[in-house]
């Protein structure tokens, strides 16, 4: 296959689970905005994680709230749990990676809050510790997965929210995962800004 036909095919595919992911989320995607707009509105943050792609996509997430998205805002309180080497070196050599980031959550979530839990695979160890926590403080989970949901599927509650992207290839879920996260954001900000 060329070059030229490989870039093609990659938009083509890119298209295609796009479409099928409007298709299959649409509805879940609303549930996870009214879930942040509900934190926000409760005085409550967002806490984010998730691994090597997905850690990059907690870490833009919060920097969108804290920060601002498209239009100026308040800033919206949310922490990625991915950026504090102490924390994560101090954790992982004491008790281990898998524990990075529930640690985090029994630390600073509040009964209210939210967790962002963010694996391609549904099956991060960590993440699923972290949901474990979150469940254990009274928050609510938003899971981005892929690939069927893996473990994390079974591990979510009625109140919460999972946005399990319709493909097998991780290059795909991220890229919906992006879309999701920047859906969510909108969706945010077009309440607080009475659009």
């Amino acid at each position: 296959m060329s070059v030229t036909n490989r870039i093609s095919a990659h938009f083509e595919d890119h298209i295609e689970v796009a479409r099928r992911t409007h298709i299959a989320l649409a509805s879940e995607i609303e549930r996870a905005i009214e879930a942040c707009v509900s934190t926000f509105k409760h005085h409550g943050k967002i806490l984010a994680c998730g691994n090597g792609g997905s850690a990059a996509d907690a870490q833009h997430l919060v920097a969108e709230l804290v920060g601002r998205f498209e239009r100026d805002r308040m800033p919206l309180a949310g922490v990625a749990l991915t950026t504090d080497t102490s924390i994560l070196t101090a954790v992982g050599n004491d008790y281990g990676f898998d524990q990075v980031f529930s640690r985090q959550v029994a630390a600073l979530g509040q009964p209210g809050d939210t967790l962002f839990a963010i694996s391609t695979s549904g099956h991060s160890p960590n993440v699923r510790l972290a949901i474990e926590a979150a469940h254990a403080k009274g928050m609510r989970i938003i899971a981005l997965t892929g690939k069927g949901g893996g473990a994390i599927s079974g591990m979510l509650k009625t109140d919460d929210v999972h946005l399990c992207i319709p493909h097998d290839r991780t290059m795909r879920i991220q890229e919906m995962h992006l879309m999701m996260l920047h859906l969510i954001c909108d969706g945010i900000d077009a309440h607080i800004l009475g659009d």
